[in-house]
């Protein structure tokens, strides 16, 4: 019933968004036809990633090399592709779409992760919410962002295919290490055997919930594990 619940909030709130005027979320000026959420000049103005970077956790490294971090303590995921700079106004919209439910928001930056140049992949698989999380906010912003993207990559969407079963407590206030601890037995997946994963999730700062994803889906079989993300904190490290 609560999940019942949760599905009919998602969709009065896409109602509600489709409804309301077509402004700008940052300027407000009007936005003419279509479903985008920004005016063409914010749009064109956002921080997209440019400069080389780490292919396996995208933090910027001159050449693209792999960062020292990763050298000394490889990731369980084989790749990170982000498509905007966690900066302002990026935060902006990702609070909008995360907490005020600007679902278009979504679809928007789905378009733009879609250019990434990611590996085939055989399954893309959203970053999970715990079920109180997801009653209580209705909806899960990585299952909006995986959505069109799986449309876009023309992959199987696997909702199923991970869950979160320990609800822990928020990572916002906490470093690495008490984040990576925080998340010990977090997930669980089903049998992945030969799977190439793509795990779609809206941001990415020390990237403890990805790996903590990434160890258990490769524990189930998968193999090969690649983050596909909406933005990328670039000053905090992977390790």
């Amino acid at each position: 019933m609560n999940l019942v619940r949760a599905t009919w909030k998602s969709l009065l709130s896409r109602a509600l968004d489709a409804l309301a005027a077509r402004d700008c979320r940052l300027c407000g000026c009007p936005v003419e036809g279509g479903d985008m959420p920004l005016c063409a000049a914010c749009a064109r103005d956002l921080p997209r990633r440019t400069a080389p970077c780490c292919p396996n956790c995208a933090l910027p490294v001159p050449g693209g090399e792999i960062c020292g971090r990763c050298l000394r303590h490889p990731p369980a995921f084989d790749a990170t592709f982000a498509a905007f700079d966690y900066v302002f106004p990026l935060d902006v919209l990702m609070q909008a779409l995360k907490y005020r439910h600007h679902l278009p928001l979504a679809r928007f930056f789905a378009r733009e992760m879609a250019r990434a140049p990611l590996p085939p992949v055989d399954l893309i698989v959203p970053m999970p919410l715990h079920p109180r999380r997801l009653r209580a906010r209705g909806f899960n912003q990585a299952v909006e962002l995986a959505r069109p993207l799986a449309r876009a990559l023309a992959a199987p969407l696997a909702l199923g295919a991970a869950s979160r079963v320990r609800d822990t407590v928020s990572q916002t206030s906490l470093d690495r290490a008490a984040r990576l601890t925080n998340l010990r037995g977090a997930f669980a997946c089903r049998r992945l055997d030969g799977q190439r994963i793509a795990v779609i999730d809206d941001v990415m700062t020390t990237g403890a919930s990805l790996e903590a994803l990434a160890r258990c889906l490769k524990t189930a079989g998968a193999t090969a594990v690649y983050n596909l993300v909406a933005a990328r904190a670039s000053g905090i490290g992977f390790s």
